[in-house]
C-alpha cells in the first residue's frame, strides 16, 4: 500500500554508543605475519589505529546531525518503507536526479555531492547546473528497513525506484550509479527508459562488444592497464564477493557481532578502492577523513543492516540462477561514464560506445570506488558537464 513520504531523521541512542564502546574495549586481535603489501588482509596497526578513533574521537551524535541536515522520509511502497533523501535545488527548473548507492557505502557518499548539485552557483557552477536530487538507501542499508522474504533483488529494487519517482512526482529524470548502483541504474533505464533521460555511471564494467571478432583491438594503450586492474581484482581483491552471495548469514553473525570485526571488513575495501596511494604508500586519509569512512561503518553499525546489505549479493545471484554477471542488454536511453583512475573496474571508451549511446566520456584525474565521496567537487563538476551534454544531445524537450 502506497502512502504519502513521512520525514524521517536518525537517531543516536546513548545505550547503543555505550554498548559500542563496550564491544570495542573488548576486541580481542588475532596474531599476524610480518606483511608490508597486507596481502594476508589488513593490518593490525591501521586497525587499531581506526578502532581507537571510533572508540575515543568519533561523535557518532554529530555525524547524525550532518546526515540529519538533508531532508529525508520514508515511502510505503508494499509494505516496505524505503528510505530516500530528497533535496530540492531552490532552482525550480533543475532536473530530478535519482542517484544509487552501492556496498559498502551509502548515502553518506553523498553528503558533500548534494549541496554541490543542488546549489551549484555556490561552488563555481551555475543554476544552469542544478538537479533535485533523490538518493534513496538501497533496501536493507541504512534507514531502508531490510526485506522479510527472500527475492529483494536488483531487478526489484530498481521496480522500488521508479515507483519511488513516480510518488515524487518526476516525469522525466536522469540517473546515477557505481558499484550496485550502477547495475540498479541500468535496470532502472530500461525498465522506465521512457521517463529517463538519461543515465551516468562513475561504474561500468568492462563487457567486450558482442559480434566484434577482436574486441581487444579496440583498446587504447592506456585502457590495457585498466582491463590488467581489474583481472588483479578478480583473482586477488573479489573473495569478499563470493563469500557474500554464497553465505552471507553465516558472515554475518561475526560482522554483526563483532564492530572491530565490521570495521576490518569494510576499512579494507575503502583502503583498497580509494585513490589514496601516495609515494607508494597507502593511507585511507589521502582519501577521506578518518571521520568520513567511520560515519559510513556507523551508520551500518547503528541501524542494525549489516546482515541485509551482505544479503543482497546472495539475492542478486539467485535472481541470475547462479550466474554472477547478469545478461543485461543494450541501454537506449543517453550514457554518461566517468573513469576514476582508482576505480576497481573500467570499461574501454570503445566497448561502451558499442553497447550505449554515449554522449558523455569523463576520465577524471583522482578519485576512486568511492568517488563522491572522495572528489565531490569532481564528481560534481562531470554531472554539471553530463547535464549539458544532455541538452545538447536531447531532441524531446526540456528536462525536468
Amino acid at each position: 500500500m502506497q502512502t504519502s513520504p513521512r520525514p524521517f531523521r536518525f537517531d543516536a541512542d546513548r545505550a547503543a554508543i555505550a554498548d559500542l564502546h563496550a564491544r570495542l574495549d573488548r576486541t580481542r586481535f588475532p596474531d599476524e605475519v610480518n606483511d608490508d603489501e597486507q596481502s594476508y588482509g589488513l593490518c593490525g596497526d591501521t586497525l587499531r589505529e581506526l578502532l581507537a578513533h571510533w572508540r575515543h574521537r568519533f561523535d557518532w551524535p554529530a555525524a547524525v546531525e550532518r546526515i540529519n541536515a538533508l531532508p529525508q522520509f520514508t515511502l510505503d511502497l508494499d509494505g516496505l518503507d524505503l528510505h530516500f533523501i530528497h533535496a530540492r535545488s531552490p532552482h525550480a527548473d533543475a532536473t530530478p536526479l535519482l542517484i544509487t548507492h552501492g556496498w559498502p557505502g551509502s548515502i553518506v557518499e553523498f553528503l558533500e555531492l548534494i549541496p554541490r548539485i543542488t546549489q551549484p552557483e555556490r561552488f563555481g557552477g551555475s543554476a544552469d547546473d542544478a538537479f533535485h536530487v533523490v538518493a534513496p538507501s538501497l533496501q536493507g542499508y541504512g534507514g531502508s528497513p531490510p526485506a522479510v522474504a527472500p527475492g529483494m533483488a536488483p531487478q526489484r529494487i530498481a521496480e522500488r525506484h521508479v515507483r519511488l519517482m513516480a510518488a515524487l512526482g518526476y516525469e522525466r529524470y536522469a540517473l546515477q550509479g557505481g558499484d550496485w548502483g550502477s547495475l540498479i541504474t541500468h535496470l532502472t533505464a530500461t525498465l522506465a527508459s521512457e521517463h529517463v533521460i538519461g543515465a551516468h555511471f562513475n561504474l561500468m564494467v568492462p563487457t567486450p562488444p558482442p559480434g566484434e571478432a577482436d574486441a581487444m583491438s579496440l583498446v587504447r594503450p592506456h585502457e590495457q592497464a585498466w582491463l590488467a586492474a581489474g583481472k588483479a581484482y578478480g583473482d586477488h581483491g573479489s573473495g569478499y564477493y563470493h563469500l557474500q552471495r554464497t553465505r552471507p548469514q553465516t558472515l554475518a553473525y561475526a560482522l554483526t557481532d563483532s564492530p572491530a570485526g565490521w570495521c576490518a571488513w569494510v576499512a579494507e575495501k575503502f583502503l583498497a578502492w580509494s585513490d589514496c596511494e601516495r609515494d607508494g604508500v597507502r593511507d585511507i586519509r589521502n582519501a577521506m577523513t578518518l571521520d568520513a569512512l567511520l560515519t559510513n561503518v556507523s551508520l551500518y553499525w547503528f541501524t542494525g543492516t549489516i546482515a541485509s546489505s551482505l544479503r543482497l549479493y546472495r539475492e542478486s545471484t539467485r535472481a541470475m540462477g547462479g550466474a554472477t554477471a547478469p545478461a543485461i542488454g543494450r541501454l537506449s536511453v543517453p550514457v554518461g561514464v566517468a573513469n576514476y583512475p582508482a576505480e576497481t573496474l573500467r570499461s574501454p571508451k570503445a566497448w561502451v560506445e558499442r553497447q550505449c549511446p554515449l554522449v558523455h566520456w569523463f576520465e577524471a584525474p583522482r578519485g576512486g570506488h568511492f568517488a563522491a565521496l572522495e572528489q565531490p567537487q569532481i564528481f560534481a563538476e562531470d554531472l554539471w558537464r553530463f547535464k549539458q551534454a544532455l541538452l545538447g544531445a536531447s531532441a524531446a524537450g526540456p528536462l525536468s
